[in-house]
């Protein structure tokens, strides 16, 4: 399963399903965590050369759309 612009995948085989940047292990949780905790896009870059902004901003929307398709459900 593929999504935002195929930069973001899906696959039961790696990381348990968690999506992930293409090509990398490096969970989108994960940029998102880092951006909470006041890393910047080039910080990230730095730290992951081999991610590109648009891994990055592909993570976030990949993120945005999860949540606003998700339905919340109340006990």
């Amino acid at each position: 399963m593929t999504g935002s612009g195929d930069r973001i995948v899906v696959d039961p085989r790696v990381l348990g399903g968690k999506p992930v940047i293409r090509g990398t292990r490096i969970p989108v949780y994960l940029i998102l965590e880092l951006l909470a905790n006041g890393w910047s896009v080039d910080d990230i870059l730095r730290e992951y050369p081999h991610l590109t902004r648009e891994d990055v901003l592909a993570a976030i929307r990949y993120a945005a759309k999860v949540l606003r398709e998700e339905v919340i459900v109340r006990a």
